[in-house]
């Protein structure tokens, strides 16, 4: 069993903050030999990123619901996160044409999908738990007397936003798929 962190605590992050969810569906449950290989790709890649301190993952959080896997990640900068899904000297480029080429082969089968959000302001708050979320993927606080009410978490959780006015206007740039 993991170790509870005893106590209230949040996180604490000063730098530009982007969630990534990231998911699969099974479509087809009894066709593992075309589910299976997608979650071992993906094992793959957290792997590869979680060893790499330069790639930007801060942390990542597994996650199930009525559909399939899904993963919750956090990353230091969506251009961390671009060039990473973009580098053909990584994992993520193979893994897609993989799935490109299993999808049109057996359309429907299993999905994928994902979300990007970068973070203007982030709250946490948990009590009685193991490291998780944001605390683990960046740094666990205690919550002291000034952050009891998540509006005073909240407004002291601005993080950095990116800096170029292109980086805001075009949100399609430097797509993943």
């Amino acid at each position: 069993m993991a170790k509870i962190v005893p106590g209230r605590v949040m996180h604490q992050y000063d730098g530009e903050l982007v969630v990534f969810h990231i998911g699969m569906t099974f479509n087809r449950w009894w066709r593992p030999d075309l589910w299976i290989p997608v979650g071992r790709d993906m094992r793959h890649m957290l792997r590869e990123l979680s060893e790499d301190p330069d790639s930007g993952l801060l942390g990542y959080e597994l996650l199930i619901n009525g559909n399939g896997p899904y993963l919750a990640q956090y990353w230091s900068s969506i251009d961390k996160l671009y060039d990473y899904a973009s580098a053909a000297s990584l994992s993520h480029r193979p893994a897609w044409t993989r799935f490109n080429a299993m999808a049109k082969k057996n359309p429907g089968a299993v999905g994928i999908w994902h979300e990007t959000f970068v973070v203007e302001r982030a709250e946490s708050m948990y009590v009685g738990t193991p490291a998780m979320g944001l605390p683990a993927a960046t740094k666990i606080m205690p919550v002291e007397k000034r952050h009891h009410r998540a509006r005073a978490r909240l407004a002291d959780g601005a993080t950095t936003l990116p800096t170029s006015p292109a980086d805001r206007s075009h949100p399609t740039a430097g797509s993943t798929d």
